[in-house]
């Protein structure tokens, strides 16, 4: 019978400690957090970023993926224009302040959302693309289960709490970003603008960590009274992207001030929280290649084969991201169900390597076998007969 086989090693580390210093505190005061690495999307630390909540305008990110799709594809050109309707024209909350009637390029709907946050613009963008907003709302969670974005469910473009029902993760607002990053890098250039003027209103950005961190270019934000405030930030700096998701952060102390300097101070301290954790994310954790390309990482045990063991790669270059402190106690293992049973083909995966380190979320890559490995012959599977039940163990 096959059994689970677990081969654990640690990689050598030069100048590495028998006891690690001190970890940096990660913590915030946000409900939930993620922090992603923007070249692997790979979660290098999260607090219950799992658990789908109200994103609240966050989730527009999903409304100008689906306009962003069909710009790379040709469906819809920039200078293409959509027509404003009543439903949009009378939207409430943040607005770009779109005109009844109006045609509006497909351009500046994207400023909108963007700058502005406009939940008037999404309107315009879910009817123009969907035929009706709840079309493009069936747009929304179709796309969604394609990007593989399980735990979040949209009921409108827009973000707005009426009606119920709008959830994501943090997890999945970062995956979401990378996504638009990676994907369509033509069009990212809009969420580093940091102001938009519409029907002669010229409104700030309210991603506020665009002035307030070195290489800062994104991307949203978010509040109602059920999510908190949110943001959805992404810097770059030595080359290196990092993506930030906060979500609940709560300012129970500004209840007492006017809506509109409520907002200002709220905004400008999301802004402070979220650059304050980039900052120290981008000293604290360092990439380490682990494989080269196609590199052995090991061996595995074959059961009736023509050779004992076959070696085994992660084909790709893997590279582990995770703070300093923690590398020191890196552990990387690979697990197999084994002996593995020939024939086996190049290139089938025949187990994981698993990464764990202290306040590391963990990584498990697959395996593939770098080589054919035959069935024996008779003589051979015989002889491993008789070994078996000597040994007292059994292959089926």
């Amino acid at each position: 019978m096959t059994r689970m086989r677990s081969l654990l090693f640690i990689l050598s580390l030069a100048g590495a400690l028998f006891a690690a210093p001190a970890m940096a505190d990660m913590n915030t005061s946000a409900e939930h957090a993620v922090l992603m690495d923007g070249g692997t999307g790979q979660i290098l630390w999260a607090k219950d970023g799992f658990t789908p909540t109200p994103p609240a305008s966050m989730s527009k990110l999903m409304t100008l993926e689906l306009l962003f799709q069909r710009l790379k594809d040709g469906r819809v050109k920039l200078t293409d224009t959509f027509p404003v309707s009543q439903r949009a024209w009378s939207t409430q909350g943040s607005k770009m302040f779109v005109k009844l009637g109006d045609n509006i390029s497909a351009e500046n709907l994207i400023q909108g959302v963007i700058v502005d946050s406009g939940n008037d613009a999404c309107i315009v963008i879910a009817q123009g693309l969907g035929g009706t907003v709840d079309g493009f709302v069936q747009m929304m969670n179709e796309r969604a289960k394609e990007l593989g974005l399980k735990q979040s469910h949209f009921v409108n473009p827009d973000g707005l709490p009426d009606p119920p029902g709008q959830l994501m993760s943090v997890a999945d607002l970062a995956k979401l970003a990378r996504h638009i990053i990676v994907t369509y890098p033509q069009y990212y250039h809009y969420f580093s603008e940091k102001q938009f003027a519409w029907s002669g209103i010229t409104q700030p950005n309210r991603n506020t960590v665009l002035t307030k961190l070195q290489g800062a270019d994104g991307l949203k934000t978010g509040y109602t009274d059920a999510s908190g405030y949110g943001i959805v930030a992404s810097a770059v700096q030595d080359g290196h992207r990092l993506i930030l998701v906060l979500n609940g952060l709560r300012y129970p102390d500004l209840d007492k001030d006017a809506p509109v300097k409520k907002d200002w101070i709220a905004e400008q301290r999301r802004g402070e929280e979220a650059a304050r954790v980039l900052a120290m994310a981008f000293r604290e954790f360092r990439s380490y290649e682990l494989f080269k390309p196609n590199q052995i990482a090991g061996t595995a045990q074959v059961w009736g084969g023509a050779q004992k063991t076959v070696p085994v790669t992660t084909g790709k270059a893997l590279n582990v991201t995770m703070q300093v402190d923690s590398r020191a106690k890196m552990k990387v293992s690979l697990h197999y169900y084994g002996p593995l049973e020939a024939p086996i083909k190049q290139g089938q995966q025949v187990g994981t390597l698993n990464v764990s380190a202290p306040d590391f979320p963990g990584l498990m890559v697959p395996l593939y076998a770098t080589q054919s490995v035959p069935r024996a012959g008779i003589f051979g599977r015989m002889m491993m007969g008789i070994g078996a039940l000597f040994s007292g163990h059994h292959a089926q």
